[in-house]
């Protein structure tokens, strides 16, 4: 009886350190409001509506980026942020992105809304910086890392 009580203490105790995980097996939630989609074919396809560009911070691994346009309220616009997912070779390297946005809203008042994405698909392996490059906005953005 007591061989069988010692054998059930183990096999449960067994079965608790088996049960305990890493912190580094949990997927970590990204702040940012959505990913950078890296996809040559999409970068040349790409086509967006009429916005003006507000502003953009990059603050860690997040750009946002602020666009004002025509519409009803804003909330159906699509926004994405698209690289060609070829990197020019120079000092820091380079990167070279659409900024994708959709607006089927046909009102005539004006509305501003920001978008956060995470860069952290872009980095490049050995480097610190990288200089993005969106068409559409006033000057390039470096990203650093």
């Amino acid at each position: 009886m007591r061989v069988t009580k010692r054998i059930l203490i183990m096999v449960c105790c067994m079965a608790l350190f088996m049960n305990t995980q890493c912190d580094d097996d949990e997927m970590q939630a990204s702040p940012c409001d959505q990913t950078v989609v890296v996809d040559a074919g999409f970068y040349e396809t790409a086509e967006t509506d009429v916005y003006e560009y507000i502003g953009s911070e990059i603050v860690d691994n997040c750009l946002t980026i602020e666009i004002a346009a025509s519409g009803c309220d804003g909330h159906s616009w699509s926004m994405v942020l698209v690289d060609s997912g070829s990197v020019a070779e120079s000092l820091p390297e380079q990167r070279y992105l659409k900024f994708v946005f959709g607006n089927d809203e046909t009102c005539l008042a004006v509305f501003s809304r920001s978008r956060s994405f995470d860069l952290t698909a872009l980095q490049v392996e050995g480097s610190n910086d990288i200089l993005l490059n969106i068409e559409g906005f006033p000057e390039p953005l470096l990203y650093s890392y």
